[in-house]
């Protein structure tokens, strides 16, 4: 693992770490200029998934199909079937997801959002509620739109940036069976669980909690289905936390955990370390008839889903990789480096640092702006402005508004995400990031805050337009 800063300089011996790849092939990245950054800004109505990526220094926008591929992956590429049916790269990835996660069946999307839809549509009716561990963003909708509505059961502790709970994504049991005797068992089709929790801050589930989350699905007859995207990350935190795990291999603790679950829907963009792909997998007959049936209205036929057939094959490959205790090791290695920088300086974030991204506490940088002030979207803005990095707001931007009411939510958390790419950049990076927002947390009291001056009807954080107050 890497040191932090607070155990550097500690042993007369110091033995560093590295990641375990050597880079082969470099993509230059430019600098601009305060005044080409405010000009840039202003262009994108500070929001920065508006950015022209060639105004963007060090992108840490998402992880999501951002990672850098290995040697084998790209050799993979030349192996595609590019055959409209049938093709052999499907069949390898059907393969390795049930070599890896276990269950029976896989249909292919073009991303996760595609598996979010089909599982949505597939399961959902018209009143149901879905019971899930924090929502997300495009999952909470799509179930919206299937005339479902999200329940939130995560633990109270995720709600509270600072608590230091090593699983913050576990499902609160009571939670679940207030629901259960609030609407029946009958109108939950099934529980929608997270591993790890994105909009608590990358947090993880425990491997105790899913297997009474287990026992509890069985009592009431109601299916459990995984969003895998960040699995192999939980599964991480599983083997250095849970007893009886730390001699378990990554690839070993993610088969146990799907086997808890009914299915699984996944943004392949994310652990499995491809550019575009994703994938549904199910055990019940029923619900595989369904959704390969649908999938071929929606994304492409069952043996393609929207990907070309080498998008299959670096998958497959990716999929062995991504399980690679090493790889997984590097990976939080880097963002914990980070977070452990930013702690030392007093920055605060959300704890423990979670698998993907260092979340900052927005509430706390600008306890002066209001939250319809947008303080989570005005430090992605700051940020931008002060190094060219790019962030993105996980706060009430992101929340959305109550499709009852039209009001804004106000979520608990009110969160920048500085979310670190798999592969991709080098500890000297990380070092010009944390540097960046200390700048910016040192200028806190000066922040304006934002106000929102075009908003879209559906994820309005995409494609929402802001200016200073």
């Amino acid at each position: 693992m890497p040191e932090t800063p607070q155990t550097m300089g500690q042993q007369h011996h110091r033995r560093s770490w590295a990641e375990p790849w050597k880079i082969k092939m470099v993509e230059p990245l430019e600098v601009l200029t305060r005044e080409e950054r405010e000009q840039a800004a202003k262009e994108a109505g500070y929001n920065t998934f508006l950015l022209k990526s060639d105004k963007v220094y060090i992108d840490l926008l998402t992880d999501s199909g951002t990672s850098a591929m290995s040697d084998r992956q790209w050799a993979g590429m030349m192996l595609g079937d590019e055959a409209y049916a049938g093709s052999r790269n499907f069949y390898n990835l059907e393969a390795a997801m049930q070599k890896h996660y276990g269950y029976k069946h896989l249909v292919p999307t073009h991303q996760g959002r595609g598996a979010e839809h089909l599982i949505s549509q597939a399961l959902i009716k018209k009143g149901d509620y879905i019971p899930g561990n924090m929502y997300f963003t495009t999952t909470r909708l799509h179930q919206e739109l299937a005339g479902g509505t999200f329940v939130d059961v995560i633990i109270d502790e995720a709600h509270d940036p600072a608590n230091e709970h090593p699983f913050k994504g576990n499902v609160d049991l009571e939670k679940m069976q207030a629901l259960v005797d609030r609407v029946g068992a009958e109108n939950i089709p099934y529980v929608s669980l997270g591993g790890t929790v994105n909009m608590a801050g990358g947090q993880p589930v425990s491997m105790a909690n899913v297997k009474e989350l287990r026992a509890f699905c069985n009592k009431y007859n109601i299916r459990l289905y995984l969003d895998a995207t960040r699995m192999v990350e939980n599964c991480f935190f599983i083997q250095e936390r849970e007893a009886g795990y730390a001699h378990k291999s990554v690839a070993e603790i993610l088969l146990e955990f799907c086997g808890y679950t009914d299915g699984a829907w996944m943004s392949s963009k994310k652990d499995h370390l491809v550019n575009i792909g994703g994938w549904l997998a199910v055990n019940h007959e029923d619900v595989f008839e369904q959704a390969r049936n649908m999938v071929v209205i929606y994304e492409g036929l069952h043996t393609y889903g929207g990907m070309a057939g080498r998008d299959m094959e670096a998958l497959a490959i990716g999929i062995a990789e991504s399980v690679m205790d090493d790889h997984v090791a590097s990976r939080i290695g880097q963002v914990r480096y980070l977070g452990e920088l930013l702690s030392c300086w007093g920055v605060p974030i959300v704890q423990p640092v979670g698998g993907h991204a260092i979340f900052l506490d927005a509430k706390k940088f600008y306890p002066h702006l209001k939250q319809d002030m947008f303080p989570a979207q005005t430090l992605a803005a700051e940020i931008y402005l002060d190094s060219g990095v790019r962030t993105m707001e996980r706060g009430i931007a992101s929340a959305g508004r109550d499709p009852e009411t039209g009001e804004h939510r106000y979520p608990a958390l009110e969160l920048t995400r500085v979310t670190i790419p798999r592969r991709v950049y080098t500890q000297a990076h990380m070092d010009v990031v944390a540097e960046s927002i200390k700048a910016v947390y040192d200028n806190r009291d000066k922040a304006q805050g934002l106000k929102m001056v075009y908003e879209p009807k559906y994820l309005r954080f995409f494609q929402a337009r802001f200016d200073w107050l």
